[in-house]
């Protein structure tokens, strides 16, 4: 394995480091991994398009769904004159 040493961090950082490692029972290195890991990471996480962590979570229809419901709901979009007199 690898190592780099980080010097002349700010003393804030450390200790928020240090808390973070702490606070979820990893250890210092797990900790700097995930934050470097984040920042350098692999390409592919960059590559998303716009929406795509919001698509992930709530999902998404397919092409059919999506006719579906727009002639499920065009009934809603005629406006009844009669209505309006």
């Amino acid at each position: 394995m690898n190592q780099i040493t980080v010097r002349g961090i700010a003393p804030d950082v450390e200790k928020q480091i240090r808390r973070k490692a702490k606070a979820t029972g990893k250890s210092l290195n797990k900790v700097m991994l995930e934050l470097i890991g984040g920042s350098a990471g692999p390409e592919k996480r960059r590559n998303k398009p716009a929406g795509a962590s919001l698509a992930e979570l709530a999902g998404g229809w397919s092409e059919k769904e999506a006719r579906e419901f727009e002639e499920s709901v065009r009934v809603f979009e005629e406006i009844d004159e009669a209505m309006w007199k």
